[in-house]
């Protein structure tokens, strides 16, 4: 197996899914200027990481990633669970940090080339705050009766992980989200993170 990813970014959920499991594969990381060759985009038209070669299976989206690595190694219970119920559980997570979450940090990375008033770049930009406040308030009620996302630690909390480096990043004020501070760091601790941590070259 070979993972695309780019260091840092979203890809990093499916990095370390594959520590997780255990068994060999082939991580390379591309920039964005890579993602866009033509080498790359007859793999993923779509330009984007994370992207996952396994023999003939060439497979792009977070989601799809995973849930493939979850059938073909369901001992690594990287939903956290063995029960239908349990996985739904996780999955219900990750399908919300993937699709709601992620995306609203795109005003903070890119305004579309059409916005070039000033006033309009900074109200698109503190609105995209506010609304990433608002849902990570979900995770952070969630984990104030638990310490994972689902019934134990799993790719959904990588993913919840993953946002939170770029809240950091980017400087948000989480300080009233009190869950999410020691969250953080007991995902950091967790020997796959670390692992993949230290792979991408990044900061703890």
């Amino acid at each position: 197996m070979k993972l695309y990813y780019m260091p840092g970014a979203c890809s990093m959920t499916p990095h370390t899914a594959l520590e997780w499991i255990g068994q060999p594969y082939e991580a390379q990381s591309v920039n964005r200027r890579e993602i866009k060759s033509p080498e790359y985009l007859k793999l993923n038209p779509q330009g984007a990481v994370p992207l996952l070669v396994d023999g003939d299976l060439v497979l792009s989206q977070n989601a799809a990633i995973l849930a493939y690595l979850d059938a073909r190694f369901p001992q690594a219970r990287l939903f956290g669970s063995d029960d239908p119920k349990g996985k739904a559980r996780a999955w219900r997570w990750l399908a919300f940090l993937n699709a709601d979450v992620h995306k609203a940090f795109s005003p903070l990375f890119h305004l579309p080339d059409y916005v070039h008033d000033e006033a309009v770049k900074t109200a698109m930009q503190s609105a995209a705050r506010d609304n990433i406040h608002h849902l990570l308030a979900q995770a952070d009620a969630q984990l104030a009766a638990q310490p994972y996302l689902g019934d134990d630690v799993s790719v959904a909390d990588v993913y919840l992980y993953v946002l939170l480096r770029w809240c950091r990043s980017l400087q948000l004020d989480l300080a009233d989200l009190p869950q999410l501070a020691p969250f953080y760091v007991r995902l950091g601790e967790n020997a796959g993170v670390r692992s993949v941590i230290t792979q991408e070259n990044l900061k703890p």
